[in-house]
């Protein structure tokens, strides 16, 4: 009995690993699209009703699933956290990237948004107060030079930013800062509940905005413009949060969690093909450097967070929850 154990405990781990990438893999490939199908919403939806509504259909999704499954309220404590997470997953992630989508490329939003592995991991670093290695800091600064720098020298040369670059910047910093907390949050609430509760919380800010940008410009999309809507709220905002955050939780979540750097490259095979836009070699270049720094960084700060993680409390029944930076979407 010992030697069946011993043979069938190896393909069981590897079957887990093998599932939570798969699940990791199809929660990425959801989210990227998401820059792709804004861009194709915001040619006939204003930019903030977009933004706003995609939250509101998405919050509505969220409290009938907290509904269903009888959800405990979170304390005040983890309502105030909840607010910086809803800040940046739910409002500021989703508006920015709604107005830089107006005049900025998919490929070129997905080349900057890439840098946000790396940058989730630096404010999981600030927010935890761990002690990575000076290599870390200096990955996380080159991919945000190479993002820069390749913001430049597509806008006609070095400090030529435009005004949607500083909007998909501030994007990436709105992510990371919700992803980071979201993911210590989710170690109390649970992953996709954390994300449902987020959503509930900013409802009536984003529904006010929503019926605003309404009034301001009536929505006069065109059948695919109002798909690509119905996309973002319920797939980029919500449903995609499901499996990304169950391949987390099937772990290895350090693993797993990489598997985020494959996003920017998908965006911009979507890019090309949904939107035809042309992929120059600056663009793939651009690509290249920014997910290459950004991959160093994040296996640089997972590599000593794993020697130092506590491995009965990865064994206990809250290992299902997600310490791990998180990436929407972007959501």
């Amino acid at each position: 009995m010992k030697e069946q154990s011993s043979v069938i405990h190896p393909k069981a781990s590897a079957l887990s690993t093998r599932a939570g990438l798969c699940w990791g893999l199809l929660g990425v490939a959801a989210f990227s699209f998401t820059l792709p199908f804004t861009r194709i919403a915001v040619a006939g939806l204003s930019p903030l009703f977009i933004g706003a509504g995609r939250a509101v259909v998405a919050a509505v999704l969220a409290a009938i699933a907290l509904t269903a499954t009888r959800q405990h309220l979170p304390t005040p404590g983890q309502w105030a956290r909840l607010a910086i997470v809803a800040g940046g997953v739910v409002a500021g992630f989703p508006l920015l990237t709604s107005f830089a989508m107006t005049t900025a490329p998919a490929s070129h939003g997905a080349v900057v948004v890439g840098i946000l592995p790396a940058a989730t991991a630096a404010m999981v670093v600030l927010r935890t107060r761990e002690r990575p290695r000076p290599a870390f800091w200096a990955f996380a600064a080159l991919g945000a030079a190479a993002a820069v720098g390749f913001a430049s020298l597509q806008n006609g040369g070095l400090g030529e930013l435009r005004w949607a670059d500083l909007l998909l910047f501030g994007a990436v910093l709105a992510a990371a800062t919700g992803y980071a907390e979201g993911g210590l949050l989710a170690r109390e609430l649970g992953a996709w509940q954390t994300v449902s509760w987020a959503l509930v919380l900013a409802a009536p800010l984003m529904a006010s905005l929503t019926v605003f940008a309404a009034i301001a410009q009536p929505p006069a999309g065109t059948p695919v413009e109002w798909l690509a809507f119905a996309y973002l709220a319920a797939v980029s905002m919500f449903l995609g949060f499901f499996a990304w955050y169950r391949g987390l939780a099937i772990g290895p979540m350090a693993q797993v969690s990489q598997v985020q750097l494959v996003q920017p490259v998908m965006g911009l095979a979507w890019a090309a093909l949904l939107l035809h836009e042309p992929l120059g070699w600056p663009t793939v270049l651009g690509g290249v450097a920014v997910i290459a720094c950004a991959a160093l960084a994040v296996r640089t700060r997972l590599s000593p967070a794993r020697s130092r993680l506590n491995p009965v409390r990865l064994n206990s029944a809250h290992s299902r929850l997600n310490p791990a930076p998180i990436t929407p979407e972007e959501s």
